[in-house]
């Protein structure tokens, strides 16, 4: 209790609070993008609670996660070399992770382009199931959880103010869920551009765990600038249908 009373005393923790839930709500972004994706793929009347339940097995996860914080921090010791390049377990998690991200968007962009596809590596089913979409929804939790965890650890040692950061962002995520998830579904062009997202996402994944780090703040400018620029279409292509409607 004393420890949590000087937490709650000292200026630089509220500080490190603050700036940690911005963090992880930004970082949320990500994974918010895929699970919105993700269970518009489901039928209706299983959207809200995959959303729900995805998101709230996330942040099971994530606190877990915290409680092994001093084992995720050692992740990022080389087990590997090659050709004078480290690989820790870290960077394993991340290629692996941005992998799966090219291959699920590349998969999803194929299927937005051409709805009839002939068989190749591509031509599977687009609608999965519950189970299938809350899998895959923890998979990628667990990549972005790591990466997440290791950041905040270099920002501040306090595991309480971690946990309220977490929840925070979490909160945030249930919150925006299912907003997105359905302005998502309403403007088919805002798919392509979401998918666009997780492309870019999982190469820079790929990308970092090969030792080329990418400052994400490049990345989350990139996005919101093709967001502005989508935002100023759906303003123009509006106006000239209550042009044409008038």
């Amino acid at each position: 209790m004393d420890y949590l009373l000087h937490l709650a005393s000292d200026p630089a923790a509220w500080v490190a609070l603050v700036t940690l839930v911005a963090m992880e709500v930004v970082l949320g972004i990500d994974n918010l993008i895929f699970i919105s994706i993700l269970t518009n793929k489901l039928p209706p009347e299983h959207r809200s609670k995959a959303r729900r339940i995805g998101i709230s097995l996330a942040l099971i996860l994530r606190l877990a996660l915290l409680s092994t914080v001093a084992i995720i921090v050692t992740l990022t010791t080389p087990v590997f070399t090659v050709l004078g390049q480290g690989f820790s377990w870290r960077d394993l998690i991340l290629i692996a992770g941005g992998l799966f991200l090219v291959w699920k968007a590349t998969k999803e962009i194929h299927h937005n382009v051409d709805p009839h596809p002939s068989d190749d590596m591509f031509d599977s089913k687009v609608n999965i199931g519950f189970a299938a979409a809350i899998t895959q929804i923890l998979m990628l939790d667990l990549v972005f959880s790591i990466d997440s965890i290791i950041t905040a650890v270099g920002m501040t040692e306090h595991i309480p103010i971690m946990i309220i950061a977490v929840i925070a962002a979490v909160t945030a995520m249930l919150l925006a869920a299912d907003p997105l998830a359905k302005f998502i579904e309403a403007n088919p062009t805002v798919v392509m551009l979401a998918l666009g997202f997780l492309l870019m996402i999982g190469m820079t994944l790929i990308a970092d765990g090969f030792g080329a780090h990418v400052p994400k703040g490049y990345i989350y400018a990139a996005m919101g600038f093709s967001a502005l620029v989508e935002g100023l279409n759906m303003i123009a292509r509006r106006r000239r249908e209550g042009a044409h409607g008038g």
